[in-house]
């Protein structure tokens, strides 16, 4: 197993541990996933082709489709 994949499955692990964090610990810990991620997935479709980092990116927006909205909302000016 490579390094990278070893990180992604390190990341997968993470996200889920942070899930189970209450609400107002998860903030600090889960900004830093988020950020990360990009990152990961890019290399990730890089080293292994497009498909896996378009699996990557699915996983990604699924794991974090709340923040995710939040913030599209937020950027295109909608109240909520």
């Amino acid at each position: 197993m490579s390094l990278l994949a070893a990180l992604a499955i390190v990341w997968v692990l993470a996200a889920t541990l942070v899930a189970f964090l209450p609400m107002r610990r998860q903030y600090l810990p889960g900004s830093l996933l988020l950020l990360a991620a990009p990152v990961l997935i890019v290399a990730l479709g890089w080293h292994y082709g497009w498909l896996v980092g378009l699996g990557a990116l699915a996983a990604f927006v699924s794991m974090f489709r709340n923040p995710l909205l939040h913030f599209w909302r937020k950027w295109r000016g909608g109240v909520r």
